[in-house]
């Protein structure tokens, strides 16, 4: 990891941009809790980090409020990082199908999704060990927002995220049906129940098919972009009563 930038924002949290390998990526810690602190990896869609930036600083403003340290990196294929052509493709084919208004097919949910997964999971690993090995941080690690099919695999494979806060709004594989009953971790599952870009049965199938015994659905009126501030609240209450406390990989700090 290599830090590439740095800069105080207004409200003291501490903004560092980074580089792993050729991978970009971006660390905030807050500005006056004690170290070490937990992590909360933010996911987001394959945007970019350039046009995903305003929502992700919101969100690790509020991590820092908490006091919790928040960092994320950018997708393969997305941003400023090489260009990869399956991905390409599978995009175009999913924007062809909705200007169509015909139904996404399997095939393109596959193409799109699963490739992504098989490379993405093992980078944001590949970022947990480098950020987990600072001094200011310290875990436990929660996962929050995203494309729901890397924070589904993350939840099986990685044992350093104890908890997840997904966002229903991405298409599923079918595949990934079968890995969900895998997720023991706790889940708080955010759903706009009008999405309009969002099969909302297949949402609701999908966090039936979670293993975990503690799962939370918290399902809102309005579309992708209409989610209320409390819902924000509600997850952030989600990830302080599991991110701090007595328990394994806790820190003895009363403040955890």
């Amino acid at each position: 990891m290599r830090f590439t930038s740095e800069q105080r924002l207004d409200d003291g949290v501490f903004e560092r941009k980074f580089t792993l390998g050729e991978i970009p990526g971006i660390l905030w810690t807050p500005g006056s809790a004690p170290a070490p602190v937990p992590l909360i990896l933010l996911g987001h869609p394959p945007l970019g980090l350039h046009k995903m930036y305003p929502r992700l600083v919101a969100r690790a403003r509020h991590a820092a409020a908490d006091g919790f340290a928040a960092a994320t990196v950018e997708l393969p294929g997305s941003g400023d990082r090489p260009r990869w052509a399956a991905a390409e493709q599978a995009r175009a084919d999913l924007r062809r199908a909705m200007e169509a208004g015909e139904p996404v097919s399997a095939e393109i949910i596959d193409a799109l999704i699963l490739p992504l997964v098989d490379k993405a999971v093992p980078e944001s690993q590949a970022a947990l060990d480098a950020l987990l090995s600072l001094p200011e941080i310290g875990g436990p690690v929660g996962y929050s927002g995203g494309v729901i099919s890397v924070g589904i695999r993350l939840a099986v494979v990685e044992p350093r995220i104890v908890a997840a806060g997904f966002f229903a709004g991405s298409f599923v594989p079918r595949t990934m049906f079968e890995e969900a009953r895998q997720v023991t971790i706790p889940l708080h599952v955010l759903l706009q129940w009008d999405d309009e870009g969002n099969d909302r049965q297949a949402a609701l199938d999908l966090f039936d098919a979670f293993g975990s015994k503690e799962k939370t659905l918290h399902a809102n009126m309005g579309g992708h972009t209409g989610v209320p501030q409390f819902a924000a609240e509600d997850a952030a209450g989600f990830f302080a009563r599991h991110l701090r406390g007595p328990g394994p990989n806790r820190h003895a700090s009363s403040r955890w």
